[in-house]
C-alpha cells in the first residue's frame, strides 16, 4: 500500500465510506503510522469496545440521534480495529466478519431465505434457538446455559441463564414461589454479616442477587434496566439533597449521617 498516496486521497475527501475507514485503520497500523495504534492488541482495547457499546446504548436511552450516530461510529471503529489486528495476524479480515454474519442471518431466517414458515415473532425465535443449537453443537440443556457469554453484565447473564433453564421446565411456577427463595437467601446472607469469611458473604450475596433476578424475570421486569433507573434516581435525589444543604448554608463535612438522611427524606418527598 502506498501510504503517502492514500493519505493524500483521504484528506482531500469531503465525505467518507466504510472502505475509507478500513484504509485509515490500515494507515494507522502501518509501519509509519500512529505509535499508539500500532501497539494495540485485542486484549489492550477490550475495555474500549465495552465502553463504546455502553455509550451507544446511552444514545438510545436518551433518544438522541446525534449521540447515537457518533457512538455507533466509535463501535464500528472497534470492529474495524480488531479485524485489522486479526488480518495482520493472518487469521481473518473485516470481509470475513461480514461474510460470517451474512451467512448466519441467512441460515437463521429460513422463513425468509428458505421454505420454513414462521408467522409470529415467537415462531421466529423458536426456529432461531433450534438453529443456534445445531450451529453450536449444543447437545444438552447445560450446553445452552454455558453458551451464555460470561463477559456479559452479571444481571443480564443471570436472566438469560434462568430463561434457558426455564425452557426445559426448570423454573418457579410464578413470582410468589420465587419470592420464597429470595427470603431464604436473604436469611442466609444475614447470617454471614457477623462473619469474617468474605468468600462466604460473597457467595450468599450472589445467591440473593440471583434469586432477585429470578423474581424480576417472572414479573416481566428487566433487572438490569430496573437497577439502571434506580441509579439515575439516586443521583437525581442526591443532587436535590445537596442543593437543599447548600441552600441552608451548610456542607456535607458539617453534617452527620442522621442529618444527611433527613435531607435525603426531604429530597425523596420532592
Amino acid at each position: 500500500m502506498n501510504i503517502n498516496m492514500n493519505i493524500k486521497e483521504i484528506i482531500e475527501k469531503e465525505n467518507y465510506t466504510f472502505e475509507d475507514l478500513r484504509v485509515i485503520m490500515e494507515i494507522l497500523r502501518s509501519e509509519n503510522g500512529c505509535p499508539w495504534d500500532r501497539e494495540q492488541t485485542h486484549s489492550s482495547i477490550r475495555n474500549d469496545f465495552l465502553e463504546e457499546a455502553y455509550e451507544a446504548i446511552e444514545g438510545i436511552d436518551k433518544g438522541d440521534d446525534v449521540i447515537l450516530k457518533e457512538e455507533l461510529g466509535d463501535v464500528l471503529l472497534q470492529v474495524v480495529f480488531h479485524a485489522r489486528i486479526a488480518e495482520e495476524q493472518g487469521v481473518f479480515d473485516v470481509d470475513d466478519v461480514a461474510d460470517g454474519i451474512c451467512k448466519k442471518l441467512i441460515l437463521r431466517h429460513p422463513h425468509i431465505f428458505a421454505d420454513v414458515t414462521a408467522e409470529t415473532s415467537e415462531e421466529v425465535l423458536k426456529n432461531w434457538d433450534e438453529i443456534k443449537k445445531q450451529e453450536k453443537s449444543q447437545k444438552t440443556a447445560t450446553d445452552t446455559l454455558r453458551s451464555v457469554s460470561c463477559a456479559m453484565p452479571s444481571l443480564v447473564r443471570a436472566k438469560k441463564v434462568q430463561g434457558k433453564a426455564a425452557k426445559v421446565g426448570f423454573t418457579y411456577a410464578d413470582e410468589n414461589d420465587a419470592m420464597e427463595k429470595v427470603r431464604e437467601e436473604y436469611a442466609e446472607f444475614c447470617e454471614t454479616l457477623g462473619s469474617k469469611d468474605k468468600l462466604c458473604r460473597e457467595e450468599e450475596l450472589g445467591d440473593l442477587l440471583f434469586a432477585i433476578v429470578n423474581v424480576a424475570r417472572l414479573c416481566g421486569i428487566d433487572a438490569e434496566q430496573a437497577l439502571y433507573k434506580t441509579n439515575e434516581k439516586f443521583i437525581s435525589r442526591f443532587e436535590s439533597m445537596e442543593k437543599s444543604i447548600k441552600e441552608d448554608g451548610k456542607s456535607f463535612c458539617e453534617l452527620n449521617v442522621k442529618s444527611m438522611i433527613d435531607y435525603w427524606k426531604k429530597a425523596k418527598k420532592q
